[in-house]
C-alpha cells in the first residue's frame, strides 16, 4: 500500500490524486470527480450512460448481495430480501423510526431498546451501516472500472441536520467499504459548490438550498464569506421526500384496490407503479397504468391537489428556517434546487412562489450534490487554491465505552475550533463513579488507538444503573488543545481535563494510524458489532433475570422454563461469539418474555389505577 502524505494542520493531502465525491442518497446515489483538463465536475457514467445507482441492496439465499438497478428489478419479486431506504435508518434505534416501520418490506427488527436498528433477511442481520457499505462499495468499484485507476480516498456528503450518530455511521459505512473518508460535508455546502457559488474571493452571499430528495427534505440557509461556508439554519424533514409522495398516491389507489399490507409483493407494485406515475406527471397530464390487472389512472390536477399538503410542509419549513436564521425573504441572494423530486413542478412553482425569484435548477437535481463533493475532494487534492479551508482535526478523537469500544466524538477532520457533546449513563446499581478514558485514532477498538488523558469522575448520587446522566463535552480550541469535561445532570457533581490531542505525533504517525483503520476495517467493524451485540444481549439477560426474580408469581411454570430454555441458549450464543446466532437468540428471548412482561405491567398499572399497591 502507498504512503499518503497529509498535512496535519488543515488534513489536506499533500499529493495530487483522484479523490471522488460521493452522494449516498436515499433512492439513488452516484460518484464524480473534477477532470484534470477542464477543472470542471462531472458525474461518472456507466457503459449506457447512466450515473444513478439505485440505493437498493439485494440478497439471495446464500447472503449473497447485488446492488443498484439488478437489485431494484427484484422489488416485487423478492420484497423481503431487497432492502432500500437504509439512509433513513442511519444512526437510528428502533424507536426512532417505528411509527414508519410499516413502510419498509423488509424485516426492521423491533427488539425495544435504544440501540442501532438491526434489518434482518433470513438468519442473517445486517446494520444499515453494513448496507451503506455495500452501495459505496458498488460506487467504488464503478469509480475504478471508468477510471482505470485504484479508488481509496472519498469525500462523501450528508443531510445538514444529520447528528453526530448519523454522520459517524456513514464515516464507518465508507470505511467498511475500504475508503479513507476524508470529510463529511453538508449536501446544501456541496449543492452550492457545484453551482460555483462561493468560489471567487471575497465573494459574500445568503443561499438557500432546498432539498427534496427521495427520503428526505431540508432546506438549508447558508452564508459564504471568502470561502467559508456557514450553514445558519436548516429546518425539514427526515420522513418527507419522493418516497411520500409515492406512497401518498399508493394510499389512494389502494382505496380502490384493497391490497392487504401483508401481501409485500403487491404493496411493492404499488409503491413502484406510482413512482412511475410521478414522474410521468412532470411532463403529462394524464397517468394510466395496472396493478394486479386493474386499472389505476390519475390526471396532473388530481395528483397535485393530492400532494399539495406535502408541498405545504416543505413552504412552512422554508419560513421556519429562514425565521431560525433572523431574515427576511429579501436577504437570500439565491436559491438553489437539489434532489429528483424538485423536478415536480408543483414543487418548483411552489419555492419560486415563495422566495420570489428564478431558482438555480440548471445542473441535473439528482447529480448536484455529488458534483459539488468532487469539487471539495479537488480542494482537499490540492489542485484548487482559490478557496479557503479551515483547520481540522487530523485524527478522531472520542472515549472509551463498554466493552473496549472507541466512541468518536469528533471525528477527524472536523473543522477547529468545534465543541461536542453526548450522555453516559451508568451500568451498575449504586454506581459512584465513572471513569473518562479519552483516545485518538480510526479504529474501533481503543486498545488499537492512543490514549491521550484518563480521569474519574466521582460523587455520582447512588441510582439505579441508567439513571444518572453523564454529559461528556469535547472543546477543542483554536490553538487544538482539547478539553474534556463530565458532568452529571441530575447532580451537578464535575470534572474537567485538558489535552493536547497533537502532542507527539508525527505526520508519519498520523498517517499510519490511517492506513492502519483502512486495512483492518473489516476485521474492526466485525469486532465492534460482535461486542455491540454481546453488550446489548448481556443486558437483556440482566433485565430479564431481574423481572422473573421480581414478578415469579405472576409467571407460569411453562413460561418460566421457557424463558430459562432462551436464556441459556442466549448464553451459549455469546460463549461462541456469533453475531448473527447472538442477535437471534436475544430477538427469541425477547419475543418469549414480551407476552407475560405486558401482561405483568398492565396488571400493575390497573391495581395503580384502583389503588392498590403495585407488586
Amino acid at each position: 500500500m502507498g504512503k499518503v502524505a497529509i498535512n496535519i494542520a488543515t488534513g489536506s493531502l499533500l499529493q495530487e490524486e483522484t479523490i471522488v465525491g460521493i452522494d449516498l442518497g436515499t433512492t439513488n446515489s452516484l460518484i464524480a470527480i473534477v477532470k484534470t483538463d477542464t477543472h470542471q465536475p462531472i458525474a461518472l457514467r456507466d457503459i449506457d450512460g447512466l450515473a444513478l445507482v439505485p440505493s437498493i441492496v439485494h440478497f439471495d439465499e446464500h447472503a449473497n448481495t447485488t446492488v443498484g438497478n439488478p437489485a431494484k428489478e427484484l422489488l416485487v419479486a423478492e420484497p423481503e430480501r431487497t432492502i432500500y431506504s437504509v439512509k433513513r435508518l442511519m444512526g437510528k434505534s428502533y424507536k426512532d423510526v417505528s411509527k414508519d416501520a410499516g413502510f419498509f418490506s423488509y424485516n426492521v427488527i423491533d427488539d425495544d431498546t435504544d440501540a442501532l436498528v438491526k434489518i434482518q433477511v433470513g438468519q442473517k442481520f445486517y446494520s444499515p451501516i453494513e448496507l451503506s457499505s455495500y452501495i459505496l462499495k458498488e460506487l467504488k468499484h464503478r469509480a475504478e472500472h471508468i477510471l482505470k485507476t485504484s479508488v481509496t480516498k472519498a469525500v462523501i456528503t450528508v443531510p445538514a441536520y444529520f447528528n453526530d450518530a448519523q454522520r459517524q455511521a456513514t464515516r464507518d459505512a465508507g470505511r467498511l467499504a475500504g475508503l479513507d473518508v476524508l470529510r463529511i460535508i453538508n449536501e446544501p455546502t456541496a449543492a452550492s459548490l457545484a453551482y460555483g457559488l462561493g468560489a471567487m474571493k471575497g465573494e459574500e452571499k445568503t443561499i438557500a438550498v432546498y432539498d427534496l430528495g427521495g427520503g428526505t427534505f431540508d432546506i438549508s440557509i447558508l452564508t459564504i464569506s471568502n470561502g467559508i461556508f456557514e450553514v445558519l439554519s436548516t429546518n425539514g424533514d427526515t420522513y418527507l421526500g419522493g418516497d411520500d409522495i409515492d406512497r401518498m398516491l399508493a394510499q389512494h389507489w389502494n382505496k380502490e384496490l384493497n391490497i392487504a399490507d401483508t401481501d409485500k409483493s403487491m404493496m411493492q407494485q404499488l409503491r413502484v407503479t406510482a413512482e412511475e406515475a410521478k414522474k410521468h406527471l412532470s411532463a403529462n397530464d394524464l397517468f394510466e397504468g395496472v396493478i394486479d390487472g386493474k386499472k389505476v389512472s390519475i390526471t396532473k390536477q388530481q395528483f397535485n391537489e393530492l400532494i399539495q399538503p406535502l408541498v405545504d410542509r416543505t413552504i412552512i419549513a422554508c419560513g421556519n428556517a429562514l425565521k431560525d436564521a433572523g431574515l427576511k425573504i429579501a436577504q437570500i441572494d439565491e436559491v438553489v434546487m437539489v434532489g429528483g423530486s424538485t423536478r415536480v413542478p408543483l414543487v418548483k412553482e411552489s419555492v419560486k412562489r415563495f422566495f420570489g425569484r428564478e431558482v438555480h435548477d440548471e445542473l441535473n437535481p439528482d447529480e448536484v450534490v455529488a458534483l459539488g463533493a468532487a469539487v471539495q475532494a479537488d480542494i482537499l487534492a490540492g489542485n484548487n487554491t482559490e478557496m479557503l479551508l479551515l483547520d481540522v482535526t487530523p485524527l478522531s478523537l472520542g472515549i472509551e465505552t463498554m466493552g473496549g469500544l472507541m466512541d468518536v466524538l469528533i471525528p477527524r477532520n472536523s473543522k477547529i475550533p468545534n465543541k461536542a457533546g453526548r450522555q453516559y449513563t451508568t451500568q451498575k446499581d449504586g454506581q459512584g463513579g465513572m471513569r473518562i478514558s479519552v483516545f485518538q485514532g480510526e479504529r474501533d477498538l481503543v486498545q488499537d488507538n492512543r490514549k491521550l488523558a484518563e480521569f474519574n469522575l466521582t460523587g455520582i448520587p447512588g441510582m439505579p444503573a441508567g439513571m444518572a446522566k453523564v454529559e461528556v463535552t469535547f472543546l477543542i480550541d483554536a490553538d487544538g488543545i482539547l478539553k474534556v469535561s463530565a458532568t452529571e445532570l441530575r447532580s451537578g457533581v464535575a470534572q474537567s481535563i485538558d489535552v493536547k490531542p497533537q502532542y507527539g505525533l508525527t505526520d508519519e504517525e498520523v498517517e499510519k494510524m490511517l492506513l492502519d483503520s483502512l486495512t483492518n476495517a473489516k476485521d474492526d467493524i466485525k469486532t465492534r458489532a460482535l461486542v455491540e451485540a454481546t453488550t446489548e444481549a448481556q443486558q437483556m439477560i440482566n433485565t430479564t433475570e431481574k423481572f422473573l426474580t421480581k414478578y415469579r408469581k405472576a409467571i407460569t411454570e411453562e413460561e418460566l422454563i421457557l424463558t430459562n430454555t432462551h436464556l441459556q441458549k442466549l448464553h451459549d450464543a455469546i460463549s461462541a461469539k456469533d453475531k448473527d446466532k447472538i442477535q437471534h437468540a436475544t430477538e427469541s428471548l425477547n419475543d418469549v418474555s414480551r407476552p407475560y412482561a405486558e401482561r405483568v405491567m398492565e396488571g400493575a398499572l390497573k391495581d395503580a389505577m384502583k389503588g392498590k399497591k403495585v407488586i
